[in-house]
């Protein structure tokens, strides 16, 4: 089940012309779609874009009627191929992914379909993991755009603007044939506004007419002679014709003064935080009117040397401001004036970062630097700036770093992920230290304290492929870790097949929560939920068999550390030749405790008897050593200082955030700990026989904690 349901948002997808539609800009962009006559959608879930995903998937009934198809991709190569729909026929097309970790996966059917071009509009929504708040590689889709010549808009992070950018983003791919990119970054899709809506189309030609009218060009397809072809094609035909749409539907906008010694010239994603810092510098205002002339480039690829030349011209200087490194507008830039022999200094990252979000406290400064430099008489009514550094250096506020150390992000409470790795810590204490290749997912947060486990993470995924060099003959064998969703993403071929192949000797661990856990707990085809719309309850142990796979072990409940524990060891001494897998089972605690709570409030409520587990620690028997923690490394397992003058440090202790998983307890069984962990069933609704039981129960611990009383050496004062 998704992290979050939009079955009521949904229902404003169905507004009509004239009518104000609000919300967030992922509802905004499906709108979008639905009005301007999208045939089929499809994508793979990942932050920026996963409650895009969701949305769609929850729309599914108003796409329905449209005719729409809508489609989960198994990956984003599986959703840009889906574009070559749009290759023969005249249908519209949109997919969407997470960038650039899904660009990097999509990268050869983009090639492929940019090369022969489109007849229908193709749409591919990237969402920009870029900056403050990413979890992949700071890459920027743009040097994407340029290798395989698709066009990149990057709108006005406002819902107006968003919904102009698909709508126009259609009409660009159609006129110029070519499929165009729209980039929307966190902010952009998490946004808040309201824009005017327009009645929801139709397909003007829907995939049923294309199946029944099979259509076929030789030309469009990418093999010589028509590969080169497609080459002067680019840039003889699709080129030029992406230009004068980009001129005649006005993309990009010019705001402030149309005349000024500077300027500023920034990519429209860009233009609320060069608002934000020009307001701080008094050279805007909060209803965005700007003292600084400024050209916003909605469409960030191709350029238009017209519209820049034209700015330029007059101007001492203009600030280029360009997220990410090579800074390639900004060479660009530098290319079309001199060509032009116009003779306007650039700016750009000589006063701004090379990499790195441009946050607006960076632009405020790299702009403040700027105008210093070439008109520093736009600074005169200059209002006093923030400055945190009196607070930082405050010696209080220093002194807290010694205090509170810095909490690494970690699994969540009652993750079944955390046993396996504390399994695994227990089994390197008994064979060493191995080498461990993780992969993309929730399980990659094993490299952080307090497991710190894993080497490297090559792709989605990749993690047993990333080991495949370490095949030699050994004392120790390679481990590699993989999630679910990185098995059927990519990881059954690309790392199961070759493994078996290749009768590499290594262990391969798959992490199986269920869901794609990581991106907002979508389904999967290993998903055990009935989806009336999928195919799931694929068993993971019968693909791996299915491929070649002998060593095959099955384990359905990792909270079971000792089983898990022994499983690897047996792994890791097995004579066996070929890859040995272990599929390690349990359903994402995150995912169940949205499932479960709403049933078990629900049945309270309805008065039936319901017990919650809960867990907690005999401060008495404690010994206040910790290595509980050090195994376990869950949120609700903190510390409290107890009374007891022979107990130096804190004991452990249980929050009332407890899920009550047990992994505690089965941690200090396997790791023959101490018996300080005991547990605790609340009921609900209780029978007559739970409070016979209770006054049972709270009479004979009574009557012991009395003798034991008794039976104590008190000293006189």
């Amino acid at each position: 089940m998704a992290e979050r349901s939009f079955a009521r948002e949904v229902e404003d997808l169905k507004l009509g012309e004239g009518d104000i539609f609000r919300g967030e800009g992922i509802l905004a962009i499906t709108k979008a779609l639905l009005q301007s006559g999208v045939s089929y959608v499809g994508g793979y879930q990942g932050s920026p874009i996963s409650h895009l995903m969701d949305v769609l998937a929850d729309a599914k009934d108003v796409m329905q009627d449209l005719g729409v198809h809508f489609e989960t991709s198994a990956s984003e190569a599986a959703a840009a191929a889906m574009l070559s729909a749009s290759v023969m026929y005249p249908v519209r097309g949109a997919v969407t992914w997470k960038s650039t970790a899904g660009t990097n996966v999509a990268s050869d059917a983009l090639s492929n379909l940019s090369s022969g071009g489109v007849t229908g509009g193709a749409l591919i929504i990237i969402g920009e993991d870029y900056g403050e708040g990413s979890s992949i590689m700071q890459e920027r889709s743009h040097a994407y755009a340029m290798k395989s010549q698709m066009w990149l808009l990057n709108p006005r992070p406002n819902l107006p603007s968003i919904v102009q950018a698909v709508e126009e983003g259609f009409g660009l791919s159609e006129v110029s044939n070519t499929p165009v990119m729209l980039q929307v970054g966190i902010r952009s899709c998490h946004v808040h506004g309201q824009f005017v809506a327009k009645d929801n189309k139709r397909p003007a030609y829907t995939l049923k007419q294309a199946l029944e009218n099979p259509v076929r060009d030789v030309n469009r397809i990418v093999l010589p002679p028509a590969s080169f072809m497609h080459e002067k094609e680019k840039l003889e035909k699709r080129w030029p014709a992406a230009v004068d749409f980009i001129k005649r539907r006005q993309l990009n906008e010019y705001f402030g003064p149309s005349e000024g010694e500077v300027g500023i010239i920034l990519l429209g994603g860009a233009y609320n935080g060069v608002m934000r810092a020009l307001q701080q510098l008094g050279l805007a205002d909060v209803y965005g009117n700007s003292a600084v002339p400024l050209h916003v480039l909605n469409v960030a690829y191709p350029l238009v040397d017209d519209q820049l030349a034209e700015f330029c011209a007059n101007k001492k200087a203009v600030l280029m401001v360009e997220e990410g490194a090579p800074e390639y507008i900004e060479q660009s830039l530098n290319t079309i004036l001199r060509r032009r022999d116009i003779q306007t200094k650039v700016a750009g990252k000589d006063v701004l970062p090379m990499g790195g979000e441009y946050t607006a406290p960076v632009l405020m400064k790299g702009i403040k630097n700027f105008l210093e430099i070439h008109q520093r008489v736009l600074l005169g009514n200059q209002p006093p700036l923030p400055d945190p550094t009196p607070i930082l250096n405050d010696p209080k506020i220093k002194a807290l770093a010694e205090v509170v150390p810095p909490r690494p992000p970690g699994f969540c409470i009652g993750c079944p992920e955390r046993p396996i790795f504390a399994a695994m810590k227990m089994v390197e204490g008994e064979l060493g230290q191995h080498h461990i290749s993780g992969d993309i997912g929730c399980h990659l947060f094993s490299i952080l304290p307090p497991f710190n486990l894993g080497t490297t993470t090559m792709g989605y995924g990749l993690g047993p492929a990333a080991a495949s060099a370490f095949n030699v003959e050994a004392d120790k064998r390679a481990i590699s870790v993989m999630g679910d969703g990185g098995f059927w993403h990519n990881g059954l071929a690309t790392s199961v097949g070759n493994a078996v192949f290749n009768k590499q000797d290594g262990v391969i661990l798959v992490v199986d929560n269920y869901y794609s856990a990581a991106t907002g707990g979508q389904d999967i085809p290993s998903s055990r939920a009935l989806n009336p719309r999928r195919k799931t309850n694929n068993s993971i142990v019968n693909a791996v068999k299915g491929i070649g796979a002998t060593w095959v072990r099955q384990i359905d409940r990792t909270y079971d550390v000792a089983k898990m524990r022994d499983t690897l060891r047996e792994a890791l001494t097995s004579k066996e030749p070929g890859p040995k897998i272990i599929v390690a089972s349990s359903e994402c605690m995150l995912n169940k405790q949205r499932r479960v709570k709403p049933q078990f409030a629900k049945a309270v409520k309805d008065g039936k008897r319901m017990v919650k587990e809960r867990f907690g620690v005999d401060e008495d028997v404690c010994t206040g050593d910790h290595a509980c923690i050090r195994l376990s490394g869950c949120p609700s397992l903190s510390v409290k200082h107890t009374d007891d003058p022979l107990k130096d440090d804190p004991v452990a202790a249980i929050d009332n955030n407890c899920v009550g998983c047990g992994n505690c307890g089965e941690v200090s069984e396997a790791a023959v700990l101490c018996p300080s962990f005991y547990r605790a069933d609340i009921i609900h609704n209780p029978t007559g026989w739970d409070r016979f039981v209770a006054r049972m129960r709270s009479g004979i611990i009574g009557w012991l904690q009395a003798r034991r009383r008794a039976g104590r050496i008190v000293f006189a004062d």
